[in-house]
């Protein structure tokens, strides 16, 4: 791959970034007179650590990870944004994209004003390698992929990812929202391997922490200071942060949540199978299921109607006719059965 320098915008490369009151001053005791806050409402009156140092020294202890491989992000999309801005120069460079995938790497190319090339998966959705590979130009400089990839909720092949990441002389960006329902498959063990990787995890799937936006983007220690030296100084609020440690602490719990989904999803898809009019459910490494039904449009009005919602993937590539179903407690699943039975 190209050197991570020579990847860099310019502006972004001779860029001084902010120093904060807290880059300047990292203790956690003392007189604070230096950034101007209130001196009343302890903690709050207090800005966070802007590199959110406990947590990621919790987060490198359960991933196995060394903290300065580690950046946190306002969910998983400042990230996606920060790799766009750090690597590609607008109306010049584009990047390479599967499709059908996750909707912000479109977005975030739209805000930036960078081309996005979509390679469409093979009709089994998996990887089609040498199209990918052939997509790229010279002014390419990241590569998306999403694995287990949404929506169609497999997992692509060890070998083609490998084969993307040794192809690429760019960035590839993995997106592993999903991984903890196939932790085996993920590729975090082998991030040393490629300096050309980014990462990309969440606590919004498997910790059940949407609500308080918390991304993870795992690379070579290169990127993550560039990641870092341009993200806003206090991007991730003291109410996340506490958050994050006091729920780090309970990976059991995170791991019994994920047993009872994988069992549940076993559950809703024999009882999904069964309906008639469900021609097909595709095979999941996620906490969802996709299915087929000559009628997707019509289900869909009809659930949200009782206020049972699920997602209308009918129009996006590859998907035409399918549904996305979240899988949810037993008794939300067995409510959703019950009015798919009554459909007509």
């Amino acid at each position: 791959m190209k050197d991570i320098s020579l990847l860099l915008r310019e502006n972004i490369r001779a860029l001084k970034p902010y120093s904060s009151a807290r880059d300047e001053y990292t203790g956690a005791e003392g007189v604070f007179l230096d950034a101007n806050e209130n001196p009343y409402n302890n903690p709050y009156n207090r800005y966070p650590d802007p590199y959110q140092r406990k947590v990621k020294e919790r987060i490198a202890e359960i991933k196995q990870v060394p903290v300065p491989n580690i950046f946190l992000g306002n969910g998983s999309d400042e990230p996606i944004d920060l790799l766009y801005r750090v690597f590609c120069e607008p109306g010049v460079d584009n990047v390479v994209s599967i499709d059908p995938t996750y909707g912000m790497y479109q977005v975030a190319a739209d805000i930036n004003n960078i081309k996005i090339k979509k390679v469409l998966l093979k009709d089994d959705f998996e990887l089609d390698v040498p199209s990918l590979l052939a997509a790229c130009d010279s002014n390419t400089k990241l590569l998306f992929l999403c694995s287990p990839n949404n929506p169609t909720s497999n997992c692509f092949a060890i070998a083609d990812i490998e084969a993307v990441l040794t192809g690429f002389d760019g960035v590839v960006v993995l997106d592993e929202a999903y991984i903890d329902f196939v932790p085996e498959k993920s590729f975090l063990p082998r991030l040393s391997n490629y300096p050309n990787l980014v990462i990309l995890q969440t606590f919004s799937k498997a910790w059940g922490m949407a609500g308080i936006r918390l991304g993870m983007a795992f690379a070579s220690e290169a990127i993550i200071k560039v990641l870092s030296k341009i993200k806003y100084p206090y991007n991730i609020n003291i109410l996340s942060q506490q958050t994050a440690l006091e729920l780090l602490q309970q990976v059991d719990d995170k791991n019994k949540w994920v047993l009872e989904i994988l069992a549940q999803r076993t559950v809703l898809r024999s009882l999904l199978e069964s309906l008639p009019f469900v021609e097909k459910v595709f095979p999941s490494d996620a906490n969802y299921l996709l299915i087929k039904t000559p009628n997707p449009k019509g289900i869909y009005n009809y659930l949200v109607g009782l206020k049972i919602i699920i997602r209308d993937r009918s129009s996006v590539s590859l998907c035409a006719g399918c549904l996305r179903i979240t899988v949810g407690t037993a008794a939300e699943n067995e409510e959703l059965i019950k009015a798919l039975k009554a459909f007509v």
